[in-house]
């Protein structure tokens, strides 16, 4: 999604939410609707989106690489499908899965770690519930017990010729109590004792 021009064609809460997710994907964000949110003129002003506030017009899908489509309006919902896929361009109609060319899940992001929740567009607000749960139980650490784990993997690529001994090495750091020690704010602990575990197999 980096720097590509996405549409989105409403300026209500739903679309929103879809704004917030294109540009945390650093997309290049244009948004078509006759009112918009408070936060979508916020982010209007911080050069986050540009807005035209008018109704969708057949000349907004020209260079666009996809399109999220939240009217409250069924029958343009439908006629902007239909032109997108006129034109092969990618659409997701809000509420309505079967004009869905694509779904955006409900995302737990952790730094490299990323849970992705769907229904297939049949629950969006379940999706974002199931979201919220996660958030509570992956915590940030998990984030960067992920990172330290890809950090092991690269060196074990350059020194550890093996590819058994590497998997039984990952494989005793991921069950073992490396993450709780992180989660206590132990890191450097945890650290040390993956340097061990390393020494340990690498005998």
């Amino acid at each position: 999604m980096e720097d590509k021009l996405c549409l989105v064609i409403g300026g209500g809460k739903v679309a929103e939410r879809k704004i917030a997710a294109l540009l945390e994907h650093g997309a290049r964000v244009k948004v078509v609707s006759n009112d918009i949110t408070a936060q979508i003129k916020q982010w209007e002003r911080e050069n986050l989106v540009q807005t035209a506030l008018r109704g969708f017009q057949e000349e907004d899908l020209n260079g666009v690489f996809l399109v999220f489509v939240a009217t409250n309006d069924s029958q343009v919902n439908s006629e902007i499908s239909r032109l997108c896929r006129q034109k092969g361009i990618l659409a997701n109609v809000v509420d309505n899965p079967d004009q869905c060319d694509f779904v955006i899940p409900a995302v737990v992001r952790r730094n490299s770690l990323v849970i992705a929740v769907s229904t297939e567009g049949k629950s969006p607000a379940y999706a974002r519930k199931l979201r919220q749960q996660l958030e509570e139980v992956i915590t940030p650490a998990y984030g960067e017990f992920v990172d330290l784990l890809g950090e092991v993997r690269v060196y074990l690529q350059k020194h550890v010729a093996d590819i058994d001994k590497r998997k039984q090495i990952i494989e005793s750091l991921v069950y073992s109590d490396i993450l709780d020690l992180i989660q206590v704010g132990e890191k450097e602990k945890a650290k040390e004792k993956i340097r061990r575990c390393m020494s340990f197999w690498q005998d």
